[in-house]
């Protein structure tokens, strides 16, 4: 198997983590909501759609506008689906960005002790220490219905065809 990597800037830096596909199970991970707090993935949003946007810091002009498009998008989807935005951000740092953005739809949830989604969704950048952007869409099943790894960090996901999944399944 070749390695994967993700664009950063004139750097090709390594992704670990196998890949996710269309058809598999999605993987259990436990997120920090607070320095003890945690959240547990799938079981936390039991029952619903789940679209997963994965950002690597909030605090980036591409990651705001896609976790800004994502909260828009939420309203839009109904009761059935949970937008979660993932970043390796401290919990504090996306409860104070989401303040001054306005953002309130989306779930937050943090990677930042050891990139353990970024490991079980193939998305793991250590040399960044942070998670490639990429967005799944998980239906009620906890089976993966879409995936996109972005093949460059500054790049925007292609964000319809990832609503087009949601609204296939709604």
């Amino acid at each position: 198997m070749s390695e994967r990597t993700v664009a950063f800037r004139d750097l090709h830096l390594a992704v670990i983590g196998a890949p996710l596909h269309v058809g598999d199970k999605a993987p259990e991970v436990k997120l920090a909501t607070g320095f003890l707090s945690s959240f547990d993935l799938l079981a936390g949003t039991a029952g619903k759609i789940r679209l997963v946007s994965v950002v690597p810091s909030i605090d980036t002009s591409v990651c705001d506008a896609q976790t800004r498009r994502m909260n828009e998008v939420a309203s839009e989807l109904g009761d059935q689906v949970i937008v979660v935005t993932v970043s390796v951000d401290l919990p504090m740092a996306q409860k104070r960005w989401c303040g001054v953005a306005g953002v309130e739809r989306v779930l937050m949830l943090s990677d930042y002790m050891g990139l353990e989604f970024g490991k079980a969704y193939g998305a793991a950048v250590p040399a960044l220490g942070a998670d490639q952007r990429a967005i799944f869409v998980i239906d009620a099943d906890d089976i993966v219905r879409y995936v996109e790894y972005v093949p460059g960090i500054g790049q925007h996901p292609n964000y319809d065809a990832a609503l087009a999944a949601v609204s296939a399944l709604l």
